[in-house]
């Protein structure tokens, strides 16, 4: 089964207007966020969605409730919205709420790299995972093995659902770092990955559920 995923990033928070990490905390839309989500939804509109994921996130769900009411008022049937742990953001543990670049810095500084840029060009994208969880004085930040298994159990949660069939769209509110892990892991040569992608902005997926996860997923477009 061929599934269409549109995986929009929430739209701008906060903590996203403040330089904060917030993986698994809560920051409600600034109101240019609402507009992010608007503007996501005006580029969907036309998309009759099967089903829809987000995390279990106020600005997750936010972005997704804005985007299902102006799909169904351009006359979609409305799919069900499932929110669900699997699909938040990584985990940073101690860091959570802290400004990027000092925790980014704290992560880095021991191995010699003092931002996330530098992080994943000495060391790669899994080092930025396991060096913020050996930053943190308690360890809660989810290492690179332990984020993959989750993302990896929600593209099972999808593949799961009976209700989809081959070439289903479906839509899934996702996360700045999120995206660029799939990126990284995913797309071909030819991406530019050194910033992230835009708060509001859609990423194509092609998911084939009958394939092994490293060649189930396909990039077909990126931070539109």
């Amino acid at each position: 089964m061929l599934l269409h995923l549109h995986l929009v990033r929430h739209g701008q928070t906060y903590f996203n207007r403040y330089n904060r990490l917030q993986g698994w905390s809560n920051s409600p839309l600034t109101e240019s966020g609402l507009m992010d989500a608007d503007k996501a939804g005006a580029k969907l509109e036309d998309i009759d969605f099967a089903f829809a994921y987000c995390s279990d996130t106020t600005r997750a769900e936010q972005t997704a409730v804005r985007i299902l009411d102006m799909n169904e008022n351009a006359g979609h049937t409305r799919p069900r919205l499932v929110a669900d742990i699997h699909f938040r953001e990584q985990c940073y543990g101690y860091f959570e709420g802290q400004d990027m670049n000092m925790a980014w810095w704290a992560a880095g500084a021991p191995h010699g790299a003092k931002s996330y840029n530098e992080i994943v060009e000495r060391y790669g994208l899994a080092a930025t995972r396991d060096f913020l969880k050996e930053a943190d004085p308690f360890h809660d930040a989810e290492s690179d093995d332990e984020y993959w298994k989750r993302v990896e159990e929600g593209f099972a949660l999808i593949a799961a659902n009976p209700a989809l069939k081959d070439g289903d769209d479906i839509l899934q509110i996702s996360h700045g770092n999120t995206l660029l892990s799939l990126m990284h892991r995913f797309a071909p040569q030819g991406y530019d990955l050194s910033e992230r992608p835009a708060n509001g902005s859609v990423t194509m997926l092609h998911f084939d559920t009958d394939r092994p996860i490293e060649s189930a997923v396909k990039v077909v477009s990126y931070n539109q």
